[in-house]
C-alpha cells in the first residue's frame, strides 16, 4: 500500500472513531478508561502531541475541541455524569 493511501485511510478511520464516540455520548470517559485504558481526553493528548511533533501550535483545549466536537466544558456540562463508586474503584485499582 502506498504511504499516502495508508495515511488517508488512517485519517478516515480516526474521523470515523471520533464520529462513533460523538454518537455515543452516553459512554462516559471513565468507562472507556476502565475498559480500554484510553478515553476522549487521551485522544486529545495524542492529537496535541502529534501536532507539537510537527511544530504546530495546538493547546490541550484546542485538541479537546477537535475530539469532542465542541468546547470540553460544554460537553462536560451536557453529557458527563458523575462517576459511580464502582467506576471510581475500578479506575483507581487499574491506575495504581
Amino acid at each position: 500500500m502506498e504511504k499516502n493511501t495508508q495515511t488517508e485511510i488512517e485519517a478516515a478511520v480516526f474521523r470515523r472513531l471520533l464520529a462513533h464516540l460523538d454518537s455515543r455520548k452516553d459512554v462516559q470517559n471513565i468507562e472507556l478508561m476502565n475498559l480500554a485504558s484510553f478515553c476522549r481526553n487521551c485522544l486529545a493528548k495524542w492529537y496535541m502531541a502529534e501536532a507539537e511533533e510537527r511544530q504546530l501550535a495546538l493547546d490541550y483545549d484546542g485538541a479537546r475541541e477537535i475530539v469532542y466536537g465542541m468546547p470540553y466544558q460544554e460537553w462536560k456540562e451536557k453529557y458527563q455524569l458523575e462517576a459511580t463508586p464502582e467506576q471510581l474503584a475500578a479506575f483507581n485499582s487499574d491506575n495504581k
